[in-house]
């Protein structure tokens, strides 16, 4: 029997500056989806990758000195660099550069054209270079110097210039009835009302070509323009399907940041529905990552490099950290003391403990040999029904986005199985009852087992430590694996500690 299929991305990175602590965040909450699909019987392909085109990355790479493609090629190794360090399991990383996606943009724009939704004209209005969007008067907002700002704060600019426009108000009316049909499309639900609003406070034409600048895929039989970069990239998720009517589209999920949930839920599905293609199944647009509850600036000095946060506390425990302290769906914050504090509370003296007390004592007092479990007590009881319970609400979390509610539920079972091992007490059971302090440690070592697997999307390197401590053969690693317990006289490993305490100067 074939799997079901499950096609989820991130948002492409803009490589005109080095991956911030954003980029790292994204592109763990959406690993730790795709692997928790792979790992519940899903074939799951996930795509990454940058968006190279557009005037930001020509005016940066003039400013550098390089032609464009030599600049992106440089910018786009630490992105890569990045994802490697924090373990992300891509099934492609795309470049907007690639020769394939060349080719699909352009098809995709012959079959909007052919859809009659294209028509040249003059654009005369506010642009933003940082965002690469075009902004209506009544959106800016003045700076502390009276200048014109865009919503997101960054500096807009009077633009004119002959443009192809792309008729998005068209779309009003279906877009409004996406979202009436399909609530889930967009999440969580204050993204949802906030761009229901903005379609049903009325749309004007998208304007979808430039021609001040040649960086970008040219228009097809108009090649004084180049498309504009948000079309261009908004149409990799499609590339990285397998084409135009590729065998992965459409998309089930699409996780973006806040600040570009407008381009995926208006000009994205109103492409698509010109295109006559299928629409993404949810986009979710999370929120940002701040410092110590200010947003990342250079000009304020916070601005933290990924790498070196994985460098210094390790890339598990950042996973952790990112997932567990930040609600999916929200802001949240981030400093070195939450991170040691958090992973020392829920780590060291969490999971780590309860692994490593319970393997030590297999170790010392049976040989490193998995004990026989017994006859269910009122305590053996009781852990069953919590674990029941928390695995229950780990699945409906993990399926709902929920990330940090599946980590709630994860360490409830962590605090019931330590619970278990201390009400029980193997160590002194050592001295009077031998055979019921195996299966105690049987019991816990099971109770073990059946976290860490859970836990694996979220720390796949140290998961995979502690499950080859623990004796799980690689095929029973999987969710369909959770009611395998390993075979009682199995030969363990040595038991060695996986998550150490922390301190700021370690």
């Amino acid at each position: 029997m074939s799997k079901p299929r499950f096609y989820v991305t991130t948002a492409i990175a803009y490589p005109n500056g080095r991956p911030h602590m954003g980029h790292a965040y994204e592109v763990v909450t959406t690993d730790v989806v795709a692997r928790f699909k792979r790992l519940d019987g899903f074939d799951v392909r996930f795509l990454t990758g940058t968006d190279e085109h557009g005037l930001k990355i020509d005016q940066a790479a003039r400013a550098a000195g390089k032609p464009p493609k030599a600049y992106v090629d440089e910018m786009v190794a630490p992105f890569q660099a990045l994802d490697a360090a924090l373990g992300i399991s891509f099934d492609r990383f795309i470049r907007t550069t690639d020769t394939d996606h060349k080719a699909l943009v352009q098809a995709l724009w012959q079959r909007m054209a052919a859809n009659g939704d294209l028509y040249l004209g003059r654009y005369e209005g506010w642009y933003s270079v940082r965002d690469e969007a075009y902004y209506d008067e009544g959106e800016l907002v003045a700076g502390d110097d009276g200048t014109k700002l865009s919503p997101q704060g960054t500096p807009v600019e009077w633009t004119v210039e002959e443009s192809w426009f792309f008729k998005l108000s068209a779309y009003q009316d279906r877009l409004l009835a996406l979202y009436e049909a399909h609530p889930e499309y967009i999440q969580p639900l204050s993204r949802f009302n906030e761009m229901r609003a903005f379609v049903a406070g009325g749309l004007s034409d998208l304007s979808v070509s430039r021609t001040s600048f040649t960086w970008g895929i040219p228009v097809p039989g108009d090649e004084r323009h180049v498309m504009y970069v948000w079309l261009d990239a908004l149409a990799n998720y499609l590339t990285g399907a397998g084409g135009l009517d590729g065998e992965w589209w459409p998309a089930d999920l699409h996780v973006v940041g806040k600040d570009v949930v407008r381009f995926h839920t208006v000009y994205w599905p109103a492409f698509l529905m010109s295109a006559g293609l299928p629409l993404p199944k949810t986009v979710f647009g999370h929120g940002h990552v701040l410092n110590r509850g200010e947003k990342m600036s250079k000009s304020l000095g916070n601005v933290v490099d990924p790498a070196a946060m994985v460098e210094r506390f390790g890339v598990d425990r950042l996973r952790w950290f990112l997932c567990r302290e930040v609600a999916f769906g929200e802001d949240g914050s981030y400093s070195d003391d939450a991170i040691v504090e958090r992973t020392n509370a829920d780590l060291a003296n969490g999971i780590g403990n309860l692994a490593q007390r319970s393997l030590s004592m297999v170790a010392k007092n049976l040989g490193g040999v998995m004990p026989v479990r017994g006859e269910a007590g009122e305590s053996e009881v009781r852990l069953k029904e919590a674990f029941m319970a928390g695995s229950e609400a780990y699945f409906a979390a993990m399926n709902a986005l929920a990330l940090h509610k599946a980590l709630d539920a994860l360490m409830s079972m962590v605090t019931a199985a330590n619970g278990y091992f201390a009400e029980n007490a193997p160590w002194a059971l050592a001295k009077t009852d031998v055979t019921r302090m195996a299966e105690v440690l049987a019991a816990t070592l099971d109770a073990t087992r059946r976290i860490v697997i859970l836990t694996q999307p979220f720390m796949p390197s140290s998961t995979a430590q502690l499950l080859d401590q623990l004796g799980v053969s690689a095929e029973l690693r999987d969710f369909s694996g959770l009611n395998t317990p390993v075979a009682a006289g199995a030969q363990l490993p040595a038991p060695a500690g996986v998550f150490p305490r922390i301190t700021l100067d370690s």
